[in-house]
C-alpha cells in the first residue's frame, strides 16, 4: 500500500462527499421559494440512507467476484466481513476504496431529485432511494466499475467484455440518473401550473454556490478515479477544468445568440454539463481535445433543456438535458476524441464508438425500465405525488412544517419548543 495514494483517495472521498450538498444548493437555489428545503432534504436523505445499504450489501453486489456474465457481484463481502486495516485494495487500503465508491452511490440518487422537484412525497423517495440503488445502481457500477483482477477474479461486462471506457461515471452516475429523473417525470406527471406559472429559480447566489461547491468536489470525482497520486490524475485534473471552462463558454454563447443576454443560470448550469461531460473522458482524452469536449457539451445541453417543452415531460430541474445528454455526449465523444489509436480521430478507429455507444444504450435502457417500475409500483401502493392542494401550498410546510424563510416577525425558534 502507498501512503501518498492513500492520502489522495482519502481526500478525494471527501471532496466527492461535499458534491451531494453542493448538489443541494445547487437545486434548492432554481426552485421556488416554497419547495427549497424539500428539494435540499432530498439529497441528505440519500445521504442518510445510502451508507447503511452499501456496507450491508451494496459493496458486495458492485465489487464481489461476478456471479456470472458480468451482470452481478456475488455476496461474499456482506457486511464488508473479512476486511480489515490490512486488507488492501491496488495501492491502497480496502476501506479506502470502499469509502471512494459510496460517495458516488450517494451523488448519483441524490441527482434524480432534481427531475421531480416540488411534487414528490418525501416518503415516497425515501423508498425509491432504498429500491432504486439496490436494484439500479449497485449491479450498473458492477457492470462499470468492477475490473477483472488476479486470482481469477471477474468484473462487470460493460468494463471488460465489452471494453467500453467510462473513466468516472458517464454511463454509471450521469445516464443512469438521467435515463431515472425521465422515467420518474413520466410517472408523477406535470407540476401543477407548468407551462402555465411562471416556476423561476427563487436564490441565484444558491445556485452558483452549489455549481461551484460541484466543480470544487468534482476533482475528487475525476482526479481521484485514477486511484492513486499520479500523472493519470493530473492529466483527469487539467481535463476536468478545461472541459468544464469550455463548456460555460459553449452555453452562454448559445444564450447570447438566442436571447440576447447570457444568465447566471445559464453559467452555472454549463459548468455542470462540462463536468457532466468531462467525467467519462477525463482519463483518455488530452486537453485539446476535452476543449473540444467541453464546448460541445455547453452548446448541446443549452439546447437540450428545451426539449422537454417539445415532448411534454416536466423535468423540473433539467436532469434530462444536462445530464442525460451530458453523459452521453462524454461517453460517445470518447470514440472520436481519445488519445493514441483508440479514438476516430487520432487513430482511425471506429470499434470504440460502437462499443461507447453500446455501454450508453445498455445503461439508458435498463435504468429506464426498472425505474419506471420502481416509480409506478411506489405511486399506486404508498403513494409518490403528494395532493394538488399541497403542492399549491408549499411541499415544505405539507412535508416538513417548515419554511426555509420567515417574514411574519423577527423572533426564532423551533416546532420543538412550542409550548415550552
Amino acid at each position: 500500500m502507498n501512503t501518498g495514494d492513500t492520502a489522495w483517495i482519502l481526500a478525494s472521498s471527501a471532496l466527492v462527499l461535499l458534491m451531494t450538498p453542493g448538489l443541494a444548493f445547487f437545486y434548492g437555489g432554481m426552485v421556488r421559494g416554497k419547495s427549497v428545503l424539500n428539494m435540499m432534504m432530498m439529497s441528505f436523505l440519500a445521504m442518510a440512507i445510502i451508507p447503511i445499504l452499501w456496507v450491508l450489501y451494496g459493496y458486495s453486489i458492485a465489487f464481489d467476484d461476478d456471479l456470472g456474465g458480468g451482470l452481478l457481484g456475488g455476496f461474499n463481502l456482506i457486511g464488508l466481513k473479512d476486511m480489515n486495516m490490512d486488507t488492501a485494495f491496488g495501492t491502497v487500503p480496502a476501506y479506502v476504496f470502499v469509502a471512494f465508491q459510496l460517495m458516488f452511490a450517494i451523488l448519483t440518487v441524490a441527482l434524480i431529485s432534481g427531475a421531480i422537484a416540488d411534487r414528490a412525497k418525501f416518503g415516497g423517495w425515501a423508498v425509491f432511494v432504498a429500491i432504486w440503488v439496490s436494484v439500479v445502481y449497485f449491479p450498473v457500477a458492477h457492470w462499470v466499475f468492477s475490473f477483472d483482477g488476479d486470482k481469477g477474479f471477474k468484473g462487470g461486462w460493460i468494463a471488460n467484455q465489452l471494453g467500453a471506457i467510462d473513466f468516472a461515471g458517464g454511463t454509471a452516475v450521469h445516464i443512469n440518473a438521467g435515463a431515472a429523473g425521465l422515467a420518474l417525470a413520466l410517472v408523477l406527471g406535470k407540476r401543477v401550473g407548468w407551462k402555465r406559472d411562471p416556476m423561476r429559480p427563487h436564490n441565484l447566489p444558491f445556485v452558483l454556490l452549489g455549481a461551484g461547491l460541484l466543480w470544487f468536489g468534482w476533482y475528487g470525482f475525476n482526479a481521484g478515479s485514477a486511484l492513486g497520486a499520479n500523472g493519470l490524475a493530473g492529466l483527469a485534473f487539467v481535463n476536468t477544468t478545461v472541459a468544464t471552462a469550455a463548456a460555460i463558454l459553449g452555453w452562454l454563447l448559445v444564450e447570447a445568440i438566442r436571447d440576447k443576454k447570457a444568465t447566471s443560470l445559464g453559467g452555472a448550469s454549463g459548468a455542470v454539463a462540462g463536468l457532466v461531460a468531462i467525467t467519462p473522458a477525463c482519463g483518455v482524452l488530452t486537453p485539446v481535445g476535452s476543449i473540444g469536449l467541453g464546448i460541445t457539451a455547453g452548446i448541446l445541453c443549452a439546447l437540450a433543456v428545451g426539449l422537454k417543452y417539445k415532448f411534454g415531460y416536466d423535468d423540473s430541474l433539467d436532469v434530462v438535458g444536462v445530464h442525460l445528454v451530458g453523459g452521453l455526449v462524454g461517453t460517445l465523444l470518447i470514440g472520436f476524441l481519445a488519445s493514441g489509436d483508440v479514438g476516430i480521430l487520432y487513430g482511425g478507429n471506429l470499434d470504440q464508438l460502437g462499443k461507447q455507444a453500446v455501454a450508453a444504450g445498455a445503461v439508458l435502457a435498463y435504468s429506464f425500465i426498472l425505474t419506471y417500475i420502481i416509480g409506478t409500483v411506489i405511486d399506486k401502493t404508498i403513494g409518490f405525488r403528494i395532493t394538488e392542494e399541497d403542492e399549491v401550498t408549499g411541499i415544505d410546510q405539507v412535508e416538513h412544517l417548515e419554511t426555509a424563510y420567515e417574514f411574519a416577525g423577527s423572533g426564532g425558534g423551533s416546532h420543538l419548543t412550542k409550548g415550552v
